[in-house]
């Protein structure tokens, strides 16, 4: 299925629990499909949701409600159903937001791009943990809910570890050689992957933050715009060439080519709610939906054969090894008060 937007699409994500799908684009609207296999998307909402770009969009409230954020420093929440707004926090940075994630049932985690991350939570309508944690934009973050902790990679080229019982940053790595651009967990959360402007992923060992372990250096020489977990073992990467890959974590393979969206950089990669549908989008202006198993049908051979050759790689990254140099990224994107959200949810 492909989707065209008519502008170019910063960020996507999928309803928790239906056959929903919404964008945001850098026109500041808000964009709601729905989607099946057997009829084309039907668009249900759209919305002018920001002044400026809307960088970064999730479902919240079991898919009742979408928060978008914005250049123009606001969040908003939107009603699913009617497309009315719900609450709007004009300042909730005092930089451009570009990343926003779910992390509870009733909070979310938003980046900006002068490195600082706020968690908010949606019932006590204010924001209750603030870390400055980069000196460059966020590019990407992810949650451990096992241990309460709250991983962003940032254009400074750090990956960081936020506490949030403790409220701190715990741990953050010394500066790559360049940008991290993407973070997810692997390995039941043993491993933390990064990915990089220069295609390489870092591998990170958990609770041994300052040095990545190991490096994947066979995947591309282009960025590693997003990252996506398919399981404990395997993950989608989207890259600056338009291809998506699946590869294999410990041992470090790459399973095969997927898909190609275009010839522009993928900017987000999705599973829907069943994991039968992956959502992506780039520069080009169209969102586009693989159906799963036409994609996977030859992975599990190719996997199952890599594995029983290199069977004795899995358990060879355990240590940190080879510190990185200290180099900065560059920034990529320019661009109050902290008081309370969502009142109306």
């Amino acid at each position: 299925m492909e989707i065209n937007l008519g502008s170019l699409p910063f960020d996507l994500d999928f309803h928790p629990s239906d056959h929903l799908v919404s964008a945001a684009l850098i026109n500041g609207h808000l964009l709601l499909y729905r989607y099946s296999a057997d009829s084309s998307p039907q668009r249900l909402l759209e919305v002018h949701a920001h002044t400026e770009s809307c960088r970064a969009l999730r479902f919240i409230h079991d898919g009742r409600a979408i928060v978008t954020g914005s250049p123009d420093k606001s969040i908003l929440a939107t009603d699913v159903e009617t497309g009315s707004a719900i609450a709007r926090l004009e300042d909730a940075h005092e930089e451009a937001i570009n990343k926003i994630i779910n992390l509870t049932d009733s909070t979310i985690a938003s980046g900006d791009d002068r490195g600082c991350i706020k968690v908010w939570d949606t019932r006590q309508r204010s924001c209750c943990n603030t870390f400055n944690a980069h000196e460059e934009y966020i590019s990407d973050m992810t949650f451990s809910s096992d241990s309460m902790k709250l991983l962003g990679t940032s254009g400074d080229g750090t990956l960081s570890v936020c506490n949030l019982r403790r409220n701190k940053v715990q741990s953050q790595s010394e500066f790559s050689e360049d940008e991290l651009l993407s973070v997810v967990i692997m390995k039941n959360g043993r491993k933390v992957v990064c990915g990089s402007q220069t295609g390489t992923l870092l591998l990170y060992s958990w609770g041994y933050f300052k040095d990545c372990s190991d490096r994947f250096v066979d995947l591309s020489p282009n960025s590693v715009d997003a990252l996506l977990k398919l399981d404990e073992d395997r993950i989608i990467t989207g890259s600056e060439n338009g291809l998506i890959n699946l590869l294999s974590i410990l041992p470090n393979r790459i399973i095969q080519p997927i898909a190609e969206h275009s010839e522009y950089p993928i900017e987000r990669l999705a599973l829907s709610h069943d994991r039968k549908f992956l959502g992506s989008i780039a520069h080009d202006s169209m969102l586009k939906i693989w159906d799963m198993d036409d994609l996977l049908q030859d992975s599990g051979n190719n996997l199952r054969s890599q594995a029983a050759a290199e069977d004795n790689d899995s358990n060879e990254m355990d240590l940190d090894i080879n510190p990185l140099k200290s180099n900065k990224g560059s920034k990529r994107k320019n661009a109050s008060t902290e008081h309370g959200f969502f009142s109306d949810l």
